[in-house]
């Protein structure tokens, strides 16, 4: 019966991290148009420190579709493991990318698709082999694993790092550096999905008609959990009205599981009683969303597309033809040619593609 309440609790936390993944993928498109609106109007910009988004009804409809992905990921960590939930964030990734490309104008290129696809298959895999964590019933149990040293000792790192970045490091070189806010986000994130944790163990006890409203750890977690959450949309806010949105999400969606994860290990100690297939495979199915992200990211200006492939078939083909000439064939022949002249720019058309000057054939 224990088990097969398990598999039931699994599948529940499975449905409930996948919608919850559609309504924040959604959300960051919804707050970027809100604040891209607010831009064309001249109010102070998010990145710049301003609140007028608080008065745009898009940005609203943003915050109310990440709350109910919020809400939903909420009950998706009540019912399945830290390592299960997080890593299907990366289907927002894939939503937002999507939603991006039609309603923003930020165009995907095949690197980028490519991308995604690859996130998608390493969360599939890391879910294959997610470790499992300890069982953690009651608040008792669950404040005996807060007070671990290992537990202070990260939290600990976590502020620190987090203070530095946001009063030192931010005001410097958050308008240029799309990972500064986005460090800050994650790493506040990591404590975050503790509170939501301890807080689902709170709500189940309360249904079971517990005192949990008595016990203060309750009020700790429900008052942390508040602050991480008002400084993650903060400067998440910040950094989606700076960058483009298709590589916000996919970055901070890589920082914040690689924090998480951390966070869930030292926590309820997943690692312990892992096989060694399943460790192999949770890291390779990290490392390739990590290959995925930086397709993503390090080709954004790389005007690249499927049309492009059939290029250099084409100049085969030419060349076979006898119409493409060699640069030795160049200058023993007329120079001024228009198939010289072509031959002799191509690698400066090329140059000027990739810094993204061009656009796709």
């Amino acid at each position: 019966m224990s088990q097969t309440r398990g598999r039931y609790d699994f599948y529940i936390g499975l449905v409930l991290a996948m919608s919850s993944s559609i309504f924040i993928g959604g959300s960051f498109i919804l707050k970027k148009k809100g604040l891209l609106r607010l831009a064309r109007k001249g109010s102070m910009r998010a990145g710049q420190g301003g609140h007028a988004y608080l008065k745009e009804w898009l940005w609203w409809a943003g915050l109310l579709s990440m709350g109910a992905g919020e809400v939903a990921n909420f009950a998706a960590y009540a019912f399945a493991p830290a390592t299960l939930v997080t890593p299907l964030g990366a289907l927002s990734v894939l939503v937002s990318a999507i939603l991006s490309s039609y309603f923003l104008n930020e165009k995907l290129n095949l690197h980028g698709k490519i991308g995604c696809l690859l996130s998608i298959l390493g969360s599939t895999v890391m879910v294959i082999h997610a470790p499992q964590e300890e069982e953690v019933e009651t608040l008792n149990e669950m404040s005996h694993k807060l007070g671990d040293p290992g537990f202070v000792v990260f939290a600990t790192l976590v502020v620190i790092v987090s203070l530095i970045l946001i009063f030192v490091v931010g005001p410097r070189h958050g308008q240029t550096n799309i990972l500064v806010y986005i460090t800050i986000c994650s790493v506040i994130g990591a404590l975050s999905v503790s509170c939501v944790k301890g807080l689902g163990i709170a709500i189940k006890e309360l249904f079971a008609g517990k005192p949990v409203l008595k016990h203060p750890l309750s009020w700790i977690l429900l008052l942390s959990l508040i602050v991480c959450v008002s400084t993650q949309i903060n400067y998440l806010n910040r950094a989606l009205d700076i960058f483009n949105t298709s590589i916000v999400t996919p970055i901070y969606y890589v920082f914040f599981t690689t924090s998480v994860l951390t966070c869930s290990a030292i926590l309820f100690k997943e690692w312990q009683h892992m096989a060694a297939d399943d460790i192999i495979g949770t890291f390779s199915g990290f490392l390739t969303i990590i290959v995925g992200i930086f397709l993503l990211h390090a080709f954004k200006d790389v005007s690249f597309t499927l049309a492009n492939l059939p290029v250099s078939l084409r100049k085969e083909e030419r060349a076979a033809n006898g119409t493409l000439l060699s640069t030795y064939d160049c200058f023993n022949h007329d120079e001024e040619s228009p198939t010289c002249v072509g031959e002799m720019q191509a690698p400066e058309s090329l140059a000027a593609r990739r810094n993204g000057s061009l656009s796709a054939f």
